[in-house]
């Protein structure tokens, strides 16, 4: 056996889960290098060194890919709210500051390649889906932390939906460096205040 033979580093077979955790690292690689209109299936093959047809066996569609990133993303904001929460004081400004900051660190951990992925699924019905989904996630659970600093009374959907709006344009602002991250942090806790304050009064 040569030299040559020896060093070569002998190629793992991954399990199908962690082939799919590769290709999703490998794609974020190419949105945060090169940009979301970069990012192909086949190119995606190419940065992972794997054929074509193992891409498309665990994607199908570019969409489909796109919207995995988007489910990759949401998962980890998940976790990260979590953490937050559960490490956070049992006021009202405990926890409007651990959904405030988690929300704003999670999208500046991502930098600018959450918008281009949204945006390239613009119009998108499996984004459509699938944004809903993670937002009523989202939104329930910044019900039930929140509900219990109104005075017993309920915190309406529209207020709700009104905050994540916020949420989502601060954040953005903030990793287009609009604005500062404290400063979307600040304004987005103000907001939660603000909205649970309005529910408080009926």
């Amino acid at each position: 056996m040569s030299s040559l033979d020896t060093d070569r580093p002998r190629r793992q077979r991954l399990t199908r889960e962690d082939r799919q955790r590769q290709l999703i690292e490998t794609a974020w690689r190419i949105v945060g290098e090169e940009g979301t209109d970069a990012l192909t299936l086949g190119r995606l093959a190419e940065r992972a060194g794997v054929t074509k047809p193992v891409v498309y066996s665990h994607f199908v569609t570019r969409s489909g890919l796109l919207v995995a990133l988007y489910r990759d993303f949401d998962a980890r904001e998940y976790a990260v709210m979590n953490a937050a929460i559960d490490g956070s004081e049992a006021t009202l400004a405990g926890k409007a500051g651990a959904i405030a900051s988690s929300y704003v660190d999670c999208v500046l951990a991502q930098g600018r390649e959450i918008p281009g992925v949204v945006a390239a699924l613009a119009g998108s019905p499996e984004l459509a889906a699938v944004k809903r989904d993670c937002d009523l996630i989202f939104l329930e659970r910044c019900r039930a932390l929140l509900v219990p600093f109104a005075e017993g009374r309920p915190i309406p959907t529209a207020s709700l939906r009104a905050m994540l709006g916020a949420a989502e344009a601060l954040s953005h602002a903030a990793a287009t460096d609009e604005i500062g991250a404290d400063e979307a942090k600040r304004e987005l806790f103000e907001t939660i205040t603000a909205m649970v304050a309005r529910s408080a009064k009926g």
